[in-house]
């Protein structure tokens, strides 16, 4: 039987050789709940998203997502003992979210590895500016379903009615109450069919035999031209940049089904 006053040190001892190590887990934890740690790098990238919010990083939001975490953590605990991670739905929703985070993890390494370059901008700026033209065109239409109706309202025109009043009962409600008008666009802003009849117009003038569309029949009056004036390339950098990586997204999707054996 050991004396009691031996055992009382020894504990002191024990105690004071683990304490160093239990000042590294606190240091590397926000948290323990119920022995499972809650680590402090998930504090720092929480409150990094939240800080990319515009929220300001102090000590009562940092304690405020600590909370958060531990109550989440509870959260899980709780349906972890329930049973409810091997639910088949559960299961389902947590294979679709492991396929979310790898899908990204993916692209981002694969951006990261093929980088869009300033060229490649730059070149893109001047293809889509020359695409648009040089001109710009305000016009109105009249969409109707069939093509006698059509007729019906280029008649009605020759007889002096007012596009702008016929214009309000088109089907296309979002220009019906402005009296039909398109505002200002490129060319390339249309189908096909609705801006070549478009670019022939006279200033003033509508079209005489109807013109149709994959929306319809139409019915176009062009009100004015002027020179198209193109954004700054800085300022539509960031598009044409997600642009250009939507592509490399999608041709690497085409490599791999190209190389994959699908049955």
């Amino acid at each position: 039987m050991s004396h009691p006053s031996l055992s009382l040190r020894l504990a002191k001892i024990a105690a004071a050789a683990l304490l160093p190590i239990a000042s590294v887990a606190f240091a590397q934890n926000a948290a323990v709940v119920n022995n499972k740690p809650i680590p402090k790098q998930r504090v720092d990238d929480f409150v990094a998203a939240l800080v990319a919010q515009g929220r300001p990083d102090t000590p009562e939001l940092r304690a405020a997502v600590r909370d958060e975490l531990i109550a989440r953590e509870l959260f899980v605990q709780e349906a972890e003992k329930k049973g409810l991670a091997r639910n088949a739905e559960v299961q389902r929703q947590l294979d679709n979210l492991r396929q979310d985070v790898l899908i990204r993890a993916l692209i981002r390494d694969h951006l990261k590895a093929n980088p869009v370059k300033d060229e490649e901008i730059k070149a893109e700026y001047d293809k889509v500016r020359k695409q648009a033209g040089d001109k710009e065109y305000r016009a109105r239409h009249i969409p109707v379903e069939s093509e006698d109706e059509a007729k019906q309202i280029i008649d009605q025109l020759k007889k002096g009615a007012k596009f702008e009043d016929l214009a309000k009962k088109s089907k296309d409600t979002g220009s019906a109450q402005s009296g039909g008008d398109l505002d200002w666009n490129t060319p390339q802003t249309f189908v096909k069919e609705f801006s070549e009849a478009m670019v022939k117009l006279d200033k003033g003038k509508y079209t005489e035999t109807p013109v149709k569309t994959q929306f319809g029949y139409h019915v176009i009056r062009l009100d004015d031209t002027r020179e198209a004036k193109a954004p700054p390339l800085e300022e539509v950098r960031p598009q044409i940049q997600q642009e250009i990586e939507r592509r490399r997204v999608q041709e690497l999707q085409q490599s791999l089904r190209a190389k994959a054996k699908i049955q």
